[in-house]
């Protein structure tokens, strides 16, 4: 039975606690979803990265009709909330970007993001203000999802934490309902940011970065993982094939069968 997508909305906000960060695991097709799913999460994203992989492009390379048909893939896939990264929404005005919330709100997604990446190479991050107002205009749309502000500062070579607070501090005032600074990987840097605001915090997982203990105490209410399990797809099938190719061995056997388990596992329909 599919569950109406209000109610999935409020229940990937109730699942925000401070302290006890929902694990979002971002899958890019069907098939991870399912497969996540019946490995025990609570709610699933997509990711803009993995879904531009799996058509063969780069991140930022997919239209907004693609991604919202994506989306609604994924979130007809589980019971389980969706949220989508939607980039800078597919719109520079705040108008397109209410727009794209607004068909955003039809696919049963539960929640959404909106970045303040420009897309301008010399000028990547928007100004405070216009960014604020493309989150006011997310806010208003009337799509009923969570919607996640992300501040980019981090992963553009802006490493000005009192800027990003005060963005984050912008856009909770302009009505979003998560706060997102992606790159951050400081214990110190994270809870200065997740004092500094009022609505939950999300903090991406990466390398060499706090572990989920570590987040929680700090207050964080969500962590994610971004491209990082797609990544590790890619990566497993890189090794499997060039072990083959190369060596002409197969020890690659070995994670096939656990993969094969797996899938096993997420794809049999249940008896119940």
């Amino acid at each position: 039975m599919t569950t109406p997508p209000d109610d999935r909305a409020k229940r990937f906000r109730e699942l925000h606690v401070k302290g006890e960060p929902l694990l979002l695991a971002n899958a890019w097709d069907v098939g991870t979803a399912r497969l996540l799913a019946s490995l025990g999460y609570s709610a699933l994203a997509t990711t803009s990265a993995g879904h531009a992989g799996s058509l063969g492009r780069p991140d930022g390379s997919v239209s907004r009709d693609e991604a919202l048909a994506h989306a609604r893939e994924l979130a007809g896939a589980t019971p389980l909330p969706v949220n989508a990264d939607l980039e800078r929404c597919f719109a520079d005005t705040p108008e397109g970007v209410a727009e794209t919330l607004r068909l955003a709100g039809e696919t049963g997604l539960a929640g959404c993001s909106i970045e303040d990446f420009s897309g301008d190479a010399e000028s990547p991050i928007y100004p405070t203000e216009r960014a604020a107002e493309r989150v006011a205009a997310a806010a208003s749309a009337g799509s009923g999802l969570v919607l996640t502000a992300r501040c980019e500062n981090h992963l553009h070579g802006r490493s000005d934490l009192a800027d990003t607070i005060a963005r984050l501090q912008a856009y909770q005032a302009a009505g979003a309902d998560v706060l997102y600074a992606p790159g951050l990987a400081d214990l110190e840097q994270i809870r200065q940011l997740v004092e500094s605001v009022d609505l939950p915090v999300n903090v991406l997982c990466l390398p060499g970065g706090p572990n989920v203990a570590q987040l929680a105490s700090l207050g964080v209410a969500r962590i994610s993982v971004g491209s990082a399990f797609y990544n590790v797809a890619l990566g497993a099938l890189a090794a499997a094939a060039r072990e083959w190719r190369e060596q002409g061995t197969h020890e690659f056997w070995q994670g096939a069968i656990a993969g094969m388990t797996a899938g096993k596992l997420a794809f049999t329909p249940s008896d119940s």
